[in-house]
C-alpha cells in the first residue's frame, strides 16, 4: 500500500518536511516513490505539486493525518471530487452508447 506522508530534512530544531509518496512498509526517511510537496512549519509554507498528489489518490494512496490537513488547505480534494465527477459523467455517457438509442440524462 502506498502512502502520503511526510518525510523529515534539515537541521536539527530547524526541521522541513518533504511530502513524498511512499510505501507504507518504509521507515520515515526510507526511499521514496515520489516527491510531491514540501512543508515548512516554522515559516507556516507549503508546497503542493497536485497534479501528482491527485495521481497517487487515485491509485488508492492514503495520506496521513497530518498530509490530509495540509491537502485540505491547498484544496486538493476540491480537485479530486471535480476529476472523479467528471470521470463518472463520461463512463456513464460510454455505458449509454453501448446500451445503443438510450436517452443521455
Amino acid at each position: 500500500m502506498v502512502k502520503l506522508r511526510l518525510k523529515r530534512c534539515g537541521r536539527k530544531q530547524r526541521a522541513v518536511y518533504r511530502i513524498v509518496a511512499i510505501d507504507a512498509r518504509s521507515r520515515r526517511e526510507g526511499r521514496d516513490l515520489r516527491k510531491v510537496g514540501f512543508y515548512d512549519p516554522i515559516k507556516n509554507q507549503t508546497y503542493s505539486n497536485v497534479p501528482a498528489i491527485l495521481y497517487f489518490l487515485e491509485k488508492g494512496a492514503q495520506p496521513t493525518g497530518t498530509v490530509h490537513d495540509i491537502s485540505k488547505k491547498a484544496e486538493v480534494f476540491a480537485e479530486l471530487r471535480l476529476n472523479q465527477t467528471k470521470l463518472n459523467f463520461n463512463q456513464c455517457n460510454e455505458i449509454q452508447k453501448t446500451k445503443g438509442g438510450i436517452s443521455r440524462i
